[in-house]
């Protein structure tokens, strides 16, 4: 196996993998700001619904970013799609919390009915955002 793609390949591979987890970083610290409870604190605490609707809104997220990773002709492009998914993702929430307006406090409650359709929303929502990232 050549090593001679490594020089070429590298660099570009450790920016955007930086990039991307910068954004990730930044996704999860803006989404458990925007949500009226605490989830880290609640999943410590054994709460299933919070493990449910975060997973879902991180892996929504994660799956919208590879798109925009995989379809970018350069950082600066990355990074403005990956706010666009950032965004869209922060909607999912926003979207659901109207479908179901106890939710603020069914998550807390360990409702996990209400933990496990935001977090399918995220996903779906996330998959979404990535196919419409092609072009």
């Amino acid at each position: 196996m050549s090593m001679t793609f490594l020089p070429a390949g590298l660099p570009a591979f450790l920016s955007h993998f930086g990039l991307a987890l910068a954004l990730t970083a930044a996704f999860f610290v803006i989404y458990i700001l925007i949500t009226p409870y605490h989830e880290l604190a609640l999943i410590r605490a054994g709460n299933h619904a919070a493990s449910a609707s975060l997973s879902g809104a991180l892996l929504g997220y994660i799956v919208a970013l590879a798109s925009a990773i995989s379809n970018s002709v350069n950082l600066l492009d990355m990074l403005v799609w990956g706010v666009v998914a950032l965004v869209a993702q922060l909607l999912a929430f926003f979207i659901v919390r109207l479908l179901l307006p106890t939710l603020v406090a069914d998550i807390p409650e360990n409702k996990i009915a209400s933990g496990i359709f935001l977090g399918a929303a995220s996903v779906g929502l996330g998959l979404l955002s990535a196919a419409c990232m092609t072009y």
